[in-house]
């Protein structure tokens, strides 16, 4: 079925061309790392984490975000998703592959990634993540290429599929909850020291993904002969929606309490985001942004009507990733960092190596997804 994913026209053809080269791109720079080190990134002693790990941070909630097909369709039996759910386990594979990649690139030295392997540390967050995120990747990986078989051949899929299908489910949870897991256990980062780190990343994580899902979708439709139900888009439409409301709420309630216990400590990380401290304040219009395409959404999608209408839908649909991205992207994991234990502000710039070696990871995970999408789209069709 392989050879499937590389049938298609000549704008196909130019599309994954120019996926290769921003990767080329990528990989030209990530040469540059490796021989002058992490010095070309923004990153400092102070601000240990960039836009390495913020990328990676919210790409595994997209990954984890598959599960709001898979619980309506085999745990519900929606058969609305019948046809959408291969699409968000395809989605799954790339974005598992961009967080891996995402982390390998953050440790600096490649051959670091192997001490996960000859000097495995059960008591480090870091290590159950890796796991639970080659172990999320593979099943997957594995459902969804089984279920494409089958589904070419007209065959019903196995118990041992079902079995692994319905795992996806806890594990998509886990996978989230572990990675919140190495925010929220350290204790010398009052930002992220709260016991609802791990909700706040499912919440926003089940309103990014189902957000570039619909916007996929819509690409392929427009692009392809695949025609998805419009009552599917309108419960994708929902789910969004729910997810964002229940992440703005967690929101709330981190403010609430930073601000009303009037702890210093809890309360300078969001001053900075949404204020400025010190004087310093590059994150600011950031956040600001955020906060408003993330209510211009939620008010969007109240109404039925804009729902109902694709365009309208997809405005939404990209207001909510761009917010959620720079939320747990930028503002979490940069904010994180300001001010230090000691007190100090130290700010954190991208640089053009960083921002080139990061897109050629969005464009590896693009060009996994384009081509799963493709193949599966063309073995429906022969």
């Amino acid at each position: 079925m392989i050879e499937k994913a590389f049938e298609g026209g000549k704008k196909y053809k130019l599309w994954l061309l120019f996926l290769l080269a921003i990767i080329a791109a990528g990989i030209y720079q990530y040469s540059i790392q490796l021989e002058e080190g992490l010095s070309i990134t923004g990153m400092s002693r102070d601000v240990s984490w960039g836009f390495y790990v913020a990328n990676f941070t919210f790409f595994v909630g997209v990954a984890a975000s598959a599960v709001m097909l898979v619980i309506p369709y085999y745990l519900h039996h929606y058969k609305k998703f019948s046809q959408l759910v291969i699409f968000g386990e395809w989605l799954a594979v790339g974005s598992v592959v961009m967080c891996i990649l995402f982390i390998f690139v953050d440790m600096g030295q490649p051959q670091r990634a192997l001490n996960i392997l000859l000097h495995p540390t059960p008591n480090s967050v870091l290590f159950w993540d890796v796991i639970v995120l080659f172990g999320y990747l593979a099943i997957n990986l594995f459902v969804a290429w089984v279920t494409l078989r089958k589904e070419k051949a007209n065959l019903e899929i196995s118990k041992l599929i079902k079995f692994l299908i319905l795992l996806s489910i806890p594990w998509a949870i886990a996978i989230h909850t572990v990675t919140a897991f190495l925010y929220s256990g350290l204790p010398g980062r009052h930002a992220w020291l709260t016991a609802i780190m791990a909700p706040r990343f499912l919440a926003s994580a089940f309103a990014a993904g189902p957000a570039l899902l619909i916007l996929l979708l819509m690409v392929v439709k427009k692009l392809t002969y695949f025609k998805p139900e419009k009552e599917a888009f309108g419960t994708l439409a929902k789910i969004m929606l729910y997810g964002m409301l229940v992440n703005i709420f967690f929101y709330g309630l981190e403010i609430f309490t930073a601000f009303y216990s009037n702890i210093p400590s809890h309360k300078h990380t969001l001053t900075y985001l949404f204020f400025g401290l010190n004087g310093y304040s590059k994150l600011v219009p950031y956040v600001w942004t955020s906060v408003a395409f993330g209510f211009v959404s939620v008010f969007m999608l109240l109404f039925p009507a804009i729902r109902a209408n694709h365009k309208t839908l997809a405005v939404a649909a990209t207001l909510i990733f761009f917010s959620t991205y720079l939320d747990k992207g930028l503002a979490l994991v940069i904010g994180g960092f300001i001010p230090s234990p000691l007190e100090t502000i130290t700010e954190y710039t991208i640089t053009g190596p960083e921002f080139t070696i990061s897109a050629g990871i969005w464009a590896i995970g693009a060009l996994l997804v384009t081509l799963a999408y493709r193949m599966t789209l063309n073995v429906r069709q022969s």
